[in-house]
């Protein structure tokens, strides 16, 4: 009793005028368990609480917030390259035994061959988005040795890597392959062959041969993955232009907005839905500058998403002096990086129309172009729907034309 009691003189909660006041020496008393006698304590109307769990005396914390991730806290999870190594699995040796058994003397070799080693498979998946999950190694899957009374080694499992969709795969700067399409593989390397068994070596000349084979050494290669963004439209521009508000104010894609240059850091794909259920993919590629197609600024790591996009929406910017200018410049940066990249179906956006200087600006640009001008304004979504329908337009004319042929992936060895 005086050792129970003992306990509770350590506890800052407890004093002994306090435990004569809830009874508790005659609970303990009676029951003998400080456990028990705690159960039963009754706080005294008008009296303080008495705290029985440690718990109560912690820090109460709400509920925090959880904050979105800004684009430069995003840009380590995009990744679209990659330098791969690849090793193939090595195959397995082969045995060198001979059968033993009671009453038979001549048995015979009975090794087996080793198992061939595991090959390494690139594949296109579309719930892959990024190159992120892509390490730098990979190492395939040894094949298993020979064992006695002719048992073969096991094959190694073939190892798969996958890749979003448009991902090209290169060697020396040479394409290889591009994987445009769901489940498209590419075998890029080969697992070693097993080596043979004694018994392999077998002949009517040599009945008990000692000879085995080691496996052969798997193929090694070097690669770069490069992911191209995969979407019917691109949202061609410069800095601050207002492509990525323009893609949140048409479809369900949320890229960061401010208002300093590059905030777009990364491509952005956004989703236009009709009511037809048919979806038109439109990619926000970051802001290009003058001399893009020398490495400048973001430079040619972003131009080459432009290449897989069927048609074009160039978002100039009404606040400028000229944007008509801006026009001029962006299609000279797409034709120095590939002949013939600006003359894709395209339309051209006039943004930030809701400005007191911008309806001139328009009247002058439209005078100065021949194609269609959409003014639009990508912070109130004054004439959103025009752009969504001309949108459609230009889909639905892109699959009556089969393609056209203009920026469908291109596949050689």
């Amino acid at each position: 009793m005086l050792a129970t009691l003992g306990r509770f003189k350590s506890c800052r909660w407890f004093s002994p005028d306090k435990l004569s006041g809830y009874g508790l020496i005659q609970e303990l008393s009676r029951s003998g368990s400080p456990v028990s006698a705690a159960r039963t304590l009754r706080v005294p109307a008008g009296g303080r609480g008495l705290s029985t769990s440690r718990v109560l005396c912690a820090k109460v914390r709400g509920h925090q917030k959880k904050t979105e991730l800004s684009e430069k806290k995003l840009t380590p999870h995009f990744v679209d390259q990659r330098r791969v190594k690849l090793v193939a699995g090595s195959g397995g040796r082969g045995a060198c035994c001979f059968h033993s058994e009671p009453r038979k003397e001549w048995g015979g070799p009975d090794g087996g061959n080793g198992g061939d080693g595991g090959s390494i498979v690139i594949k296109a998946d579309r719930f892959v988005k990024s190159l992120a999950q892509v390490v730098p190694i990979y190492k395939g899957e040894d094949g298993q040795s020979g064992g006695n009374k002719n048992c073969y080694g096991r094959n190694g499992s073939p190892t798969y890597i996958c890749v979003p969709l448009g991902t090209v795969v290169k060697e020396q700067g040479s394409t290889v392959v591009d994987l445009a399409e769901h489940g498209q593989e590419y075998l890029a390397v080969f697992g070693g062959a097993g080596g043979k068994g004694n018994r392999f070596f077998l002949s009517n000349e040599n009945r008990a041969p000692i000879t085995a084979t080691p496996g052969v050494p798997g193929e090694e290669r070097v690669l770069q993955l490069e992911l191209r963004t995969m979407a019917h439209a691109g949202l061609v521009g410069f800095p601050n232009a207002g492509k990525s508000s323009l893609l949140r104010a048409i479809s369900n894609a949320r890229p960061a907005v401010a208002s300093y240059p590059f905030t777009t850091l990364n491509p952005h794909v956004g989703i236009v839905e009709y009511r037809d259920h048919e979806q038109v993919a439109v990619a926000d590629i970051p802001g290009i500058i003058r001399g893009a197609h020398l490495n400048r600024g973001l430079g040619i790591s972003f131009l080459r998403h432009i290449e897989r996009c069927r048609f074009l929406l160039f978002v100039l910017d009404l606040s400028v002096p000229e944007p008509w200018t801006q026009l001029q410049h962006l299609r000279y940066e797409l034709d120095q990086y590939e002949p013939g990249l600006s003359q894709r179906p395209q339309a051209i956006v006039a943004n930030k129309v809701d400005l007191p200087e911008a309806r001139e600006k328009l009247e002058t640009l439209r005078s100065l172009v021949a194609e269609r001008v959409i003014p639009v304004s990508a912070l109130t979504g004054q004439n959103t729907e025009e752009l969504i329908l001309h949108l459609r337009e230009l889909y639905d004319g892109h699959l009556r034309g089969g393609g056209g042929g203009e920026g469908k992936p291109t596949r050689c060895r």
